[in-house]
This record gives structure tokens, sequence and C-alpha cells, in this order.
């Protein structure tokens, strides 16, 4: 296998012509639209194909070496790739190609031809060659030449090599290829005739004879229409497919930069918010620390002051007796108990006021949750939102799309009418005209019928729609003149035969 792989690839860069090097061979294969080839040393995966590329070229390999295309396997060859690859590079193509799995049954020698012909079409422009023998304009000889056929040009040579050129056939789309019967011992014969010359050529055999006349009829057909030649119009229309899915893959990117920025946003904010509630929190919790232990410390001094006062209290019971100098003192004492008992009713007050601000701080804890609450609400809203204006989106292209056709079927429909209105006019037109000629002619005859009548001495007269005078009545009904007519004829006849 080795050994083969070296024989391919040397014999693929033999028919590139180029040096045997990764980097000069994938020179040749790279696309009018990818960058140039890295010099940094031999990598593996430089400008490698992508399976489009892969199958376009596989499929051109078979049919030069005469084979038909397996799609189903090529098909489970694309599944079985691994995507983590971008393609092949040049040599794992070679690889491919040699390993037998698209070219089953076919020697070295066919597979090396076959590489010489594809490159010869896509790189060189080459779309048919081979020997051929021509007809001399001067000695009206026959020699055996090599001709090679291009978008716009045949070329014919003395030998293969293409050293020795004698002549070319300029082609546009004034040409034209015939086929000739056999004659003067020839056989397979075509005529090419150009603007100022015509070419006499003979083929090996018949198959050979139609393959030449049918590749230069397509090539003559293309320069009527002004196309390039299929390969180049196939990578074009690949270039610019590329092209398209880039961009659909950037604005993809951009949006979900754009929605990724949103979500980073809102985070941001529920943050802030999760921070506010959370010194809230610590603020109540040391707001309530500290009325705990101000509420611990006026018990322990109410109690003290409580023992103390009963202490107070036994002595002076005590001393009452004896010492009544003392009721002063013990009256003063009470006076300071009284204003003991009014600072206690202040910290009672105080802690009251503790409490409502306790219940106050619950307030604002829970109307903040059912902030957050909302805004979490919110959030998922406008995620439906855009989930529902991305479908929006779909159905509104596909309604466009069936406006579209509807538009479509309804402009051919209106075509058709307007072609058949179009018929019916010109009929109508054909009828009239057949009309206005009939009406011509009765019209001519019945002047013709009026100026007899006229002429004539008896009482014939044509019939006309009568007046509104009163007419004379015959035998047969009313009459068809009148009163003053019929006076009119008999001064006429009067006077006829006076004259005579």
């Amino acid at each position: 296998l080795t050994s083969h792989l070296s024989v391919l690839s040397h014999n693929l860069c033999t028919v590139l012509k180029v040096p045997h090097d990764p980097v000069a061979l994938e020179e040749h294969f790279r696309d009018d639209d990818e960058g140039p080839v890295s010099n940094q040393g031999y990598m593996p995966y430089l400008n490698k194909f992508i399976l489009e590329k892969i199958e376009y070229l596989l499929k051109k390999l078979t049919e030069a070496m005469g084979g038909g295309w397996q799609q189903e396997q090529f098909e489970h060859y694309k599944i079985n790739f691994d995507d983590s690859k971008d393609g092949l590079s040049v040599w794992e193509l070679v690889e491919l190609i040699g390993n037998g799995q698209f070219s089953k049954g076919m020697d070295r020698q066919t597979v090396s031809m076959a590489i010489n012909e594809v490159f010869n079409e896509l790189i060189l422009d080459v779309l048919k060659q081979g020997y051929m023998m021509k007809k001399g304009h001067r000695r009206k000889n026959w020699t055996e030449r090599w001709f090679v056929l291009k978008p716009n040009i045949i070329s014919y040579y003395v030998s293969e090599d293409l050293k020795d050129k004698k002549g070319d056939i300029l082609l546009d789309e004034n040409c034209c290829v015939e086929s000739l019967p056999d004659k003067d011992g020839k056989k397979c014969l075509f005529l090419i005739k150009c603007f100022d010359k015509t070419f006499e050529i003979s083929a090996s055999d018949k198959k050979k004879k139609q393959e030449w006349i049918q590749a230069i009829h397509s090539t003559i057909h293309l320069l009527k229409l002004g196309s390039p030649p299929p390969h180049k119009e196939a990578r074009q229309r690949r270039k610019e497919l590329r092209k398209k899915l880039l961009a659909e893959q950037e604005e993809l990117e951009r949006q979900m930069k754009e929605l990724q920025a949103a979500n980073e946003n809102k985070q941001q904010e529920l943050e802030t918010v999760r921070k506010k509630l959370e010194e809230a929190a610590s603020r109540a919790a040391e707001e309530e620390k500290k009325r705990l232990q101000t509420q611990v410390e006026l018990q322990a001094r109410f109690s003290t002051e409580l023992e103390r006062e009963k202490l107070i209290r036994q002595q002076m019971e005590e001393q009452v007796a004896q010492k009544s100098s003392e009721l002063e003192q013990y009256l003063q004492r009470v006076r300071e108990l009284e204003d003991m008992y009014l600072k206690l009713q202040e910290a009672l007050e105080d802690e009251r006021q503790a409490r409502q601000d306790e219940e106050t701080v619950r307030k604002l804890q829970a109307r903040l949750l059912e902030e957050e609450s909302s805004k979490r609400a919110e959030l998922e809203k406008w995620h439906l939102e855009q989930q529902q204006a991305i479908q929006t989106t779909e159905a509104e292209k596909q309604e466009l799309e069936n406006q579209r056709v509807l538009k479509e079927r309804a402009l051919q429909e209106a075509m058709e009418q307007l072609e058949q209105l179009e018929l019916e006019r010109k009929q109508a037109l054909e009828q009239y005209e057949v009309v206005k000629k009939k009406l011509e002619m009765a019209t001519s005859k019945t002047k013709s019928w009026k100026d007899k009548v006229a002429q004539h001495e008896g009482l014939i007269r044509l019939i006309e729609p009568g007046s509104k005078n009163p007419h004379l009545i015959t035998n047969w009904g009313p009459a068809a003149f009148t009163q003053a007519e019929l006076e009119a004829r008999e001064k006429s006849w009067k006077g006829k035969k006076s004259t005579e």
C-alpha cells in the first residue's frame, strides 16, 4: 500500500507538473477564494478539501476511468467522516484514491491517466484531446495530428508532447460541425466550418467521431450563450454558496451575541436586586439584634431597680418610726422612682417604635420579593415573545413564499386570459369586417333597387316606415303612399301625357 501510494502521489505530481512536495500540490487544488498556502512547514491539514470538492473530484476521476459513480458508497463515507476535521489534505485525498475504495478493479496506469485527464480539464481547460487525421488545405493529403480542444480554440500538434504546434482552429458562435459520409478511403469523417476556413477531420472510429462532434458542438453552444466551462461555473456556484452560508453564519453569531449581551444585562440587574435584598435583610437582622439587646438590658435594669426599690422600702419602713427626718429623702426617692417609671415608659415606647420599624422592613422585603418575582415573570415573558417572534418570522417567510407562488400562478392565469381575450378580440374584428362588408353590399343593392323603383312609372314603392299623416286604404289594406304623394304622381303623369 505504501509503494502504491508513493507511485500514485508521484504520478499526480508529474501530471500536475509541480515538484513532489505537499505545498506546491495543494496550491494547484486550492479554489480562487481561498487564501495562500502557509509556509509553516508541512502541516497535515493546510488548504483542506471540503466534502463537496471531494465528491466532485471523485466523480470526475470515476468518469475519466470509465466507471460508474457509486453515490451510496460516498454517502456511507460521509457518515463515517470525522466531523472534527474541516476536510482532507492532498495526501489524505491521494490515500483515499489509492486505497481502491472508489476505484475498484482499476490499475495504477488507469488511475494515473484519469488524474491526467481531470487535471487537463480542471486546470488547463482542456475539454478533449487525442490523435486524428487532418486533411491539408494545399496538398489535400491526410496527416495524423494531436488535437487539443479548449473553450474557444482547437490546437493541433505533431505529437502529444505539445512541442511542435502546427496550427489553431479558432471557434466562435458562427462555427459549426457536421458529419460527413465516408469518401476517398477515409472513414468516420466530420467537418468543422469556420468564418474563413473549413477543416476535414477523420477519427479513428465512430465512437471517437461522435465524442469529438458532441464536444465541439457543446463548446460552440457555450460560446453562443456566453457561458464559462461547466467546471468553472460549478466552482463559481460553490463559491457563492459558501459566501452565502458564511454570511448567514455571521448573522446568526451576531444575533446570538446580542441575545447573550441582553441576557448578561438582565443577569447583572438580577444580581443587583439580589444584593440589595441581602443588604436590606442584613440591616433588618442587625436592627432586630439591637432591639433584642435593648429589651434584655431594659428588663435587667427594671428587675434591678425593682429589687433596689424593695430594699429601700424595707429600710424606710424600719426607719420611719425612728427617723422622721428621712421622710423627705424617701419622698425624693419616690420622685426618682417616678422618673425612672417615665423612662421605662419611654423605653417601652421605643420598643413599640422598633417593632413598627421591623414591620416596615418586613413589608419592604416583601415588596422587593414581589418586584423580583414580577421581573422574573417579565423576563420569562420576553423570552416567550422572542420565541414567538422567531416562529412568527418563520411563518411570515413561509407565507411570503406561498404568496409568491400564488402571485406567479395568478400572473400565469392572467397572461393566459389576456391571450384568450386578444384572440377573441381578433375574431370579433374579423366578424366585424365581414358584417361591415355584408352591410355595404346590402346598402349598395338597396340603393340600386331604390333607383330602379324611382324610375318606374307604376305605383310600386319600397316599404318604408310610414309617416304620422293618415294613410289611404286600399282593397288589400293600408296603401304604401299618402294622398299628397298620389296627387304628385298624378300631376307628373298628366305632365308626361301632355308632353307626349
